[in-house]
């Protein structure tokens, strides 16, 4: 379903009757709902990040619910689209600190490219509905998504923000995997604790002094 290692160690999922009934009733509201991100980019974050390259994961709730913005990337939007308050916060703290310029875009896809998954925990939504497909099963795919990753050998950097994300801090119990939180990005938190937070900086900073390669966040190059 994906094309690279994750197929792999997705396979007892993929191949479970339980799975198969669940991606039927997704299935389903595709076919009787408008439902994002398109069909073909459900599974975009794991397309872009393999399991082998994720360095760094970033958790968001899930998709965005208007018309053309989801595309498979938690916080991402299409370019052309107008870029989103909480996405428009996360500019302002990687300029603060980092010094990058806030992008034209909203697109992280040279993000995913660098090695963050962007996974949201519910991959799909009901148009102008927000999480209209929370507890349709999407949770059980991405937390163990999250075990996974929590197994790997090579150290990961785990960024929560929000309550929401930071529910998947338990499953994050590898003590050689750095977890960031903070409060969420949206206009209604951000001013708590999320700016200032310096998630960025914090990552490489774990990422160099663990032998492992710095992330690139400029999103425009």
């Amino acid at each position: 379903m994906i094309g690279n290692d994750w197929d792999k160690y997705l396979k007892i999922v993929w191949d479970s009757p339980g799975f198969k009934k669940f991606y039927h009733i997704v299935e389903n509201e595709y076919e009787n709902h408008t439902v994002f991100p398109p069909k073909d980019h459900i599974f975009e974050a794991l397309k872009l990040t393999s399991y082998q390259n994720t360095r760094v994961v970033i958790v968001g709730q899930d998709p965005y619910h208007g018309v053309n913005e989801a595309h498979g990337l938690s916080f991402s939007v299409q370019k052309g689209i107008k870029i989103p308050p909480s996405l428009q916060n996360i500019y302002k703290e990687l300029h603060d600190d980092l010094k990058i310029p806030p992008a034209s875009h909203g697109n992280l896809t040279n993000w995913a490219k660098e090695g963050v998954l962007m996974l949201n925990a519910v991959l799909t939504v009901i148009k102008d509905t927000p999480a209209s497909h929370r507890k349709l099963g999407w949770e059980r795919l991405t937390d163990y998504i999250i075990k996974l990753l929590n197994d790997k050998k090579e150290p990961v950097v785990f960024i929560l923000w929000g309550n929401f994300a930071k529910e998947k801090a338990k499953y994050i119990t590898n003590p050689k995997h750095l977890i960031i939180t903070s409060p969420h990005p949206s206009p209604f938190a951000a001013r708590y604790g999320f700016f200032g937070s310096k998630p960025f900086s914090k990552t490489n900073e774990f990422l160099k002094q663990n032998g492992l390669k710095e992330i690139d966040w400029r999103i425009e190059k």
